[in-house]
């Protein structure tokens, strides 16, 4: 079958590999849309990084390896002591591997695995290929008003949904996002999904501004030419706002935000950040700030993004922004995001299509 595999930096090729073979309590499906990530276009630049080079701790499996973990596909062959899915079947898949033993998944914490990876990252496989069997614990069934491509938009939704449900906003509360990307955006279809009547983005490209409005930010801010915590102030009764959601990663922006924030606001961090950033403990101390750290989704949050989808209070669609082939992965997917990133929110690769 063809795949897109990632052999190392600039090292992506269209390639020959064997047809996966299914297991008991697998699935092989058909992967419909395949959605490009940021920490995809981190590893084709500077990586491997997340991709291992050594044996993966549950995977056994190191570069090459097959992309893709943003995806939705149909349902080709069920394995044995499979009886909740069928051939035919639409789903979602939560990429998320996990040993299921350690500290943190005992606590169902699946996402803070000790030994975690991601179908499409760290092995069993990728999306960008014309088939792959994954284990019945990484499906979610679609709904028939959930297009297949919507359902590759699931995994960053989810991220978004995450960060807004383990945080503490609460209906009401004012917040700030740095970034409005398309986790930046996650995060606002989330909250305005839970409530959410005074979202304030803070962007410097006007492409994002636009992007961000369209999705339901009530503010914007361009930190190039506006004060954002003057700004956060001025909005917000003069206090700041309750809780900020860094999808940036950038340090100028988090400095900002920390006085952006009032007291006993939080900042809650979404970005993986590709440097040590600093952060001086008295400018939490003194307002009783708190900076917590959230990572990808838990065993449930896929499952409410569908339904919040399915619902009508979450409205993701114009998340797409560009349709390609899985022959055009490399020219028309990943250098598009390199040299055209501002104007794309979310490239889908059509693997099978469909609806």
């Amino acid at each position: 079958m063809k795949a897109v595999r990632f052999h190392g930096q600039r090292d992506l090729r269209y390639e020959d590999i064997p047809v996966p073979q299914i297991r008991k309590g697998q699935v092989k499906l058909r992967p419909a849309w395949v959605g490009i990530c940021g920490s995809d276009l981190h590893e084709y630049l500077g990586g491997p990084n997340l991709c291992p080079t050594t044996p993966h701790p549950i995977t056994g499996e190191t570069v090459p390896l097959t992309f893709g973990h943003e995806f939705s596909g149909v349902i080709e062959e069920v394995g044995e002591g499979v009886n909740e899915f069928n051939p035919g079947d639409r789903v979602a898949v939560q990429p998320i591997i996990y040993d299921g033993t350690c500290g943190a998944c005992l606590e169902n914490c699946h996402n803070c695995c000790w030994s975690n990876g991601f179908v499409g990252l760290s092995g069993w496989g990728g999306g960008l290929a014309e088939h792959i069997v994954v284990p019945t614990s990484t499906l979610y069934h679609l709904p028939d008003n959930v297009p297949l491509e919507i359902g590759a938009l699931i995994e960053p939704l989810a991220v978004g949904w995450h960060a807004v449900k383990v945080s503490p906003f609460k209906k009401g509360d004012a917040v700030l996002i740095l970034g409005g990307g398309p986790i930046g955006i996650s995060v606002i279809l989330a909250l305005k999904a839970k409530g959410a009547d005074k979202i304030i983005v803070s962007e410097v490209s006007r492409k994002r501004q636009e992007f961000a409005k369209n999705f339901g930010a009530d503010y914007i801010i361009n930190p190039m030419k506006e004060d954002v915590v003057k700004r956060c102030r001025e909005l917000c009764e003069g206090q700041g706002v309750h809780v900020v959601f860094d999808c940036a990663g950038v340090q100028a922006a988090l400095d900002q935000a920390i006085h952006a924030t009032r007291v006993r606001g939080t900042i809650v961090n979404i970005a993986i950040w590709e440097k040590p950033c600093t952060i001086t403990p008295n400018d939490m101390t003194f307002k009783e700030r708190r900076y917590q750290g959230v990572a990808t989704y838990q065993v449930g949050d896929f499952q409410e993004v569908i339904d919040a989808i399915s619902s009508g209070s979450m409205k993701p669609h114009g998340m797409i922004t560009q349709r390609i082939k899985l022959t055009e992965v490399e020219e028309k997917g990943f250098k598009t995001l390199i040299n055209d990133k501002d104007n794309q929110v979310k490239i889908l690769v059509e693997v099978g299509g469909g609806n």
